[in-house]
């Protein structure tokens, strides 16, 4: 554990910081941290991906429960297919390399999209990391793949109304709480903290029934460079803004 872990965690210990139940993050701003280098994107998504690694490493270290990242979106698709397929070659990479170390780290991964839709080796590489990780007991790592918050609330709808014809439920018992338990993950708690990467002030159809009340935080730092010292920062405007809240 390095120092500035230490130190989050002391500052935890002391109320200096509120660590949110779960963070949400997006990882925007891979491609053009590639161009300003004179890389190719691709070479930005795979930056991007190593420091996936560092801050799910990170966010462990420091206690956080719930971790839900923006992995590959429904609206990637539209990107020049040579882009997409590198995209997905490296999620599924991901997949086949790091689930034993999520697990020497007490990393438990879940997923949330439309799974089903995504070529057949990256379903076969998904469902064995939720397999070695099922029993990890510490950070709970939500990769976002094929996903889209539409997508995920026409799905839901489309549950109730099944669950309505077979007479399963009722009208009347419709409500907020109720609506969670049709959505992909109705067992993670909402996120506290949602963060966005490269200085985007958009929310691009990520978890839009989820963070109807979570704390935004933006950044113009790009994914790749985004460091813990910059997830810091953001614990500690979450900590302002929830103390504001409660006095």
């Amino acid at each position: 554990m390095d120092s500035l872990a230490q130190e989050i965690l002391q500052e935890i210990k002391s109320g200096k910081i509120i660590l949110p139940a779960h963070i949400a993050i997006m990882l925007d701003g891979n491609g053009r941290w590639a161009l300003r280098r004179g890389l190719p994107r691709v070479e930005g998504h795979r930056a991007g991906g190593e420091n996936v690694k560092k801050i799910v490493r990170f966010c462990g270290e420091i206690g956080v429960r719930h971790l839900t990242l923006f992995g590959f979106s429904t609206e990637n698709w539209q990107r020049p297919w040579e882009e997409v397929k590198k995209l997905l070659n490296l999620l599924e990479e991901y997949l086949i390399t790091q689930p034993e170390e999520l697990k020497a780290n007490n990393v438990r991964l879940v997923s949330c999209g439309r799974i089903e839709e995504m070529p057949s080796k990256i379903q076969e590489a998904l469902k064995r990391a939720l397999e070695i990780t099922k029993e990890c007991r510490g950070l709970t790592l939500n990769l976002a793949i094929n996903y889209g918050g539409r997508a995920e609330i026409v799905d839901s709808l489309n549950k109730m109304a099944r669950e309505y014809q077979s007479g399963m439920l009722n009208l009347e018992d419709i409500s907020p709480a109720q609506v969670k338990n049709f959505l992909y993950c109705p067992y993670l708690p909402f996120p506290d903290l949602l963060i966005r990467t490269s200085g985007e002030q958009r929310i691009s159809n990520f978890l839009l029934w989820e963070t109807s009340d979570a704390f935004f935080w933006i950044t113009p730092t790009l994914w790749p460079d985004f460091s813990p010292s910059d997830l810091k920062q953001a614990l500690l405007a979450f900590t302002c803004f929830r103390s504001s809240r409660s006095a």
